[in-house]
């Protein structure tokens, strides 16, 4: 949903799965609003691949919507540039047609019109089909003929860039990249008589802006890299840009997306989906479960295909439709869902959310639907607020927060409503434990009984149901054998099972098996075993170079992992003659460190944490943990038989093992005390 002009216009051909026939491509003299800047001279010393004598990337605003001018001119200096020859271009057909104005070759003062004597082909290319996304975005490919290292490649091409759901309503940005090729790069935003939009550069580019009267402009001659202040979080990236929206504020973004996903869910009296909320109603008499069975039938019932054909990518198909046909993207899913919502009389409404991860600093730029790219349902049951995102796993029930890390979400609504902040907590139950159990209790010398479960959560369980969910027993079974049998930590193994668990949203792979346990020998009978899982390696420091923003936050990815380790003793030995090494509980750069043991019933149990505290460390909190890096334990877990010991194993911490509770629901044991 984003409008991006991309600095290097030259894309190479993506896969296809048909060629188009007809005159989907026009050939015609650039449009009277795009400007040529005036080509570089290629400097005696040129180094890399390319040297870019100019690169124009131009939009204008006009009564229908928007239209992309791109040209450049551009010397291959290496063998590695003359891909730069296979040329495409990608369009949405709903939007329009690309006009193509030249494609020529410059070699030792002649100029050979490539047109002339080789044409494009026109491909419909589904290069996310895998991800099961069909947009019907067309691509023109042409592969330029002859062409050699010392070359000019001269292109220059408009395409239609309105969205079929907006209309004239404009919004999007032009950018320079951070690290771009040597040569001039120049942007230019210019608009019709009365469709002057709201428009802001960045202010690293506000000093270079060129003011016309229907046009604003920057060229960059051999602009350098730039780099964000190091850790800094994602909003500092924000740099040489030109955004641009014909959006007053937020509200009316919401307003204007609101009829769309009101009209998308209305139903005829003889619907099926109708029918389907019926059935809903009659098996439960409970708001939640009601709520819980619209949202498992849309996940389950409906498959995900992304469609973009005809003006889909904002505009969502029916219910009807999507029911109908038993497919749909987050729109038609959506759509759906707040029909049979509606029908059960559980007020709920449409949400707009990232699940690219780019809405940090989304309060501080202009309003744009492109600011989105996923769209869920936020529904009002038994007085409180619950995400339901018909996209998700059938696991994934009704939840109080959302499933997916959004910092900003705008509600649609038919009045209207601004963006909202989903305020971050630290996580209060691990998104990633494991537990490790080691039954040495046969000896030293025997093979141990080995037991690992891994419960993941969040993001985590959804990538593991769509890599499990499709794999039987045999198959699970089967790839974990391949995989891990003859290691350093298993000889053999003899289960493997993985569920996803609907009431804790968490995925669970369950591994067991035998194999040895490497102890070391100390000498006179003693023995020591690292344990697995038990160790950290220290936080890096947190600085950046002189000539970055010194007052930027330093950024925390949030986090929660926790690791249980029992090790059952030899039977033979004696509780008293083992020991174990260094506990420690400390916060450093907002992040929560700890370890604990314990011996007890004839086991030693160790647990091992990491817990961010806060996601942005100001930085002279950051300088002052700096300094305490070298004294961070980054020791090994280990425990130690000491046979005729009279040290006492400490006291004060309790450690439950692995097998003592049921750590899918009770995690407390991993928060920090």
């Amino acid at each position: 949903m984003h409008w991006l002009v991309a600095v290097m216009a030259m894309l190479a051909a993506a896969p296809a799965i048909a060629k188009v026939s007809g005159d989907e491509i026009m050939f015609a003299d650039p449009p009277v609003w795009a400007h040529v800047s005036d080509p570089l001279p290629v400097p005696d010393m040129a180094r890399g691949a390319v040297f870019l004598r100019r690169q124009d990337a131009q939009m204008h605003l006009h009564r229908s919507g928007q239209t992309v001018f791109t040209a450049a001119l551009i010397r291959l200096l290496q063998p590695d540039a003359l891909q730069v020859g296979n040329v495409g271009i990608s369009w949405n057909p709903a939007a329009g047609k690309p006009v193509v104005h030249a494609i020529k070759v410059h070699r030792d003062g002649a100029v050979r019109d490539v047109l002339s004597t080789t044409h494009f082909e026109i491909l419909q290319r589904e290069g996310q089909l895998e991800a099961a996304m069909l947009d019907g975005i067309l691509t023109a490919v042409l592969r330029v003929p002859d062409l050699r290292v010392g070359d000019e490649l001269e292109l220059s091409y408009s395409v239609p860039a309105e969205d079929p759901t907006l209309g004239p309503d404009s919004a999007g940005l032009l950018f320079i990249a951070s690290n771009p090729v040597p040569g001039l790069f120049a942007l230019r935003l210019s608009w019709d008589e009365g469709q002057e939009p709201v428009w802001r550069p960045t202010p690293d580019l506000a000093s270079s802006l060129h003011r016309e009267s229907r046009a604003v402009s920057v060229a960059l001659d051999m602009p350098g890299a730039i780099n964000f202040p190091k850790g800094a979080p994602q909003r500092y990236a924000w740099q040489r840009i030109i955004e641009f929206s014909d959006f007053r504020n937020w509200q009316s973004v919401s307003s204007r997306m609101a009829p769309l996903f009101q009209k998308a869910a209305e139903m005829s009296a003889s619907s099926a989906v109708k029918q389907e909320a019926a059935r809903i109603a009659a098996a439960h008499a409970d708001t939640m479960e009601r709520a819980a069975a619209a949202l498992q039938l849309v996940q389950q019932q409906v498959r995900y295909i992304y469609v973009g054909f005809s003006g889909g990518n904002m505009t969502p198909a029916s219910a009807e439709e999507t029911w109908q046909r038993r497919y749909g993207d987050c729109k038609g899913k959506t759509a759906l869902l707040l029909a049979i919502l509606g029908e059960l009389g559980i007020p709920a409404e449409a949400v707009l959310a990232s699940n690219a991860g780019i809405d940090d600093g989304l309060d501080q730029r202009l309003p744009s639907p492109g600011s989105f790219d996923h769209v869920l349902v936020r529904a009002r049951i038994e007085g409180q607020a619950y995400w339901l995102d018909g996209t998700l796993p059938h696991a994934f029930s009704p939840a109080r927060t959302p499933t997916m890390p959004y910092r900003w979400v705008l509600p649609l609504r038919a009045a209207g409503a601004d963006i909202e902040r989903i305020e971050w907590k630290p996580d209060s139950r691990p998104d990633e434990l494991v537990l490790y159990e080691i039954d040495a209790r046969a000896g030293f010398s025997e093979p141990a009984g080995i037991r690992q479960i891994s419960i993941r959560r969040g993001v985590a369980a959804i990538q593991e149901y769509y890599q499990f969910s499709v794999l039987t027993d045999d198959q699970m079974l089967s790839a974990f054998r391949q995989d891990l049998e003859g290691s350093s930590s298993w000889d053999v193994i003899e289960q493997v099972s993985w569920r996803l668990d609907t009431k804790e949203q968490a995925s669970i792979i369950e591994i067991s098996g035998r194999g040895p346990i490497e102890w070391d020998d100390e000498g006179e009978g003693s023995r020591s075993l690292s344990l697995p899982g038990g160790g950290f390696n220290p936080p890096e420091r947190r600085q950046r170079g002189s000539d970055q923003d010194q007052a930027a936050p330093f950024y925390n990815q949030p986090g929660f992992d926790c690791r249980v380790t029992t090790v059952r003793l030899p039977t033979a030995t004696v509780p008293k003659d083992w020991s174990f090494n260094t506990s420690y509980d400390t916060v450093m750069f907002g992040e929560s460190y700890r370890r604990s043991f314990e011996r007890r019933d004839g086991a030693i149990r160790m647990l091992r944490s990491t817990r961010t505290l806060q996601t942005e460390v100001d930085p002279p909190s950051a300088m002052k943990d700096n300094e305490r890096i070298a004294g961070f334990d980054n020791s090994m877990a280990w425990i130690y038989f000491n046979p005729g010991s009279t040290d006492e194993a400490r006291r004060g911490e309790t450690v439950p093992a692995t097998y003592e509770i049921d750590w899918l629901t009770d995690t407390r044991a991993c928060v920090a005390k």
